[in-house]
């Protein structure tokens, strides 16, 4: 492997540390290099903190080092004052005469220009390095900026036989435990989570970060009329809670209520909404109804589904969903995972 793709893929794995963590901005790591020697490394760790390009270079106290050295960065390095000032004018600042970029950003306010401004001053500018796998690293920022939506996960545990609730057997939880520390990581890596009414009343769910350390997602719910009580853990303010409804009432602490037209397509109103309170990833939960009016609009990017051995032999089936399987895992001899994303 070249040393550009060596080290590019060192940046990729700094990178990583921020996931979620950085949203609305998108994870970044930066390596900086002379004669095949690591000098630095850094990565932005949380919104509001500095980027990685800044956290790398300010690592380097001797600034005759950057000669001759290259920059890696797994995203175009800003342009724009933000939180922090730009990158891209603090490594024209150090004089560091190379810089290999993974991939562009798709931010409008960037989008090429922090490249351009960093060859006009003279820096020599290598782009697309591992491109496919920083694509995959920023999955959400991508969507949200080209798609302007979220990235959407749906996710469900099934029986054995393709069922995911019995009347007979009223299994609140079908998965073992390992699926369900997964599930709790995985909520602590996501801007927001969603359920519909039905599942807030059959299951009243903490849709919370209780079996993993991390930040809590936003709760979203639909309730049109407003007939869910506040006994419901969801509406306990114990979290910040989106509620969609027709109803005109006033946000109270940590709950806010969004009137909306149940006239028109729901979904698209939730979505657009969340793009302008720049949530970047959501996880849809549930129920079977919720689940596939996401299927039906072809309005998903990923699907988790957890195959349980429990036979339930009647009840709910279990959404049908197309797509390509790129990842299935065993978890404590109990539950299969499935990951899928459309073809």
């Amino acid at each position: 492997m070249r040393y550009k793709e060596i080290f590019m893929k060192r940046a990729i794995q700094l990178a990583k540390n921020g996931l979620g963590f950085t949203s609305p901005n998108p994870m970044v790591g930066c390596v900086i290099e002379r004669n095949g020697i690591v000098l630095s490394e850094g990565y932005h760790y949380k919104n509001e903190m500095y980027h990685a390009e800044f956290m790398a270079i300010n690592n380097v106290k001797n600034k005759y080092l950057f000669f001759d050295c290259t920059l890696y960065v797994t995203l175009e390095p800003c342009v724009h004052f933000g939180e922090t000032p730009p990158c891209v004018d603090l490594i024209i600042k150090k004089n560091i005469p190379r810089v290999v970029v993974g991939i562009q950003d798709p931010c409008e306010k960037v989008k090429g220009l922090g490249i351009k401004k960093l060859e006009k001053y003279g820096v020599e500018v290598i782009e697309n390095v591992l491109i496919d796998q920083c694509r995959i690293l920023n999955k959400r920022f991508f969507t949200f900026h080209e798609k302007k939506r979220p990235y959407i996960i749906l996710k469900w545990a099934q029986s054995d036989d393709g069922f995911i609730y019995s009347e007979k057997k009223k299994y609140n939880w079908i998965s073992g435990i390992h699926a369900k520390q997964l599930n709790h990581k995985w909520r602590s890596e996501e801007d927001g989570i969603l359920v519909g009414r039905k599942t807030v009343l059959n299951d009243n769910p903490k849709l919370n970060v209780r079996k993993w350390f991390g930040k809590n997602p936003i709760r979203i719910f639909v309730d049109q009329k407003l007939s869910i009580s506040d006994s419901y853990f969801i509406l306990d303010g114990s979290q910040h809670t989106i509620v969609f409804t027709d109803k005109n009432k006033e946000n109270q602490e940590n709950i806010e209520y969004v009137q909306i037209s149940f006239k028109k397509k729901i979904i698209y109103q939730i979505l657009d909404y969340l793009h302008k309170k720049k949530i970047l990833s959501l996880i849809v939960e549930g129920g079977k109804e919720t689940l596939e009016n996401f299927i039906k609009e072809d309005l998903w990017d990923e699907c988790r589904i957890f195959i349980c051995k429990i036979v339930l032999k009647s009840g709910l089936e279990a959404p049908k969903i197309g797509g390509m399987i790129y990842q299935k895992m065993n978890l404590d001899n109990k539950d299969q995972l499935i990951i899928k994303s459309p073809i």
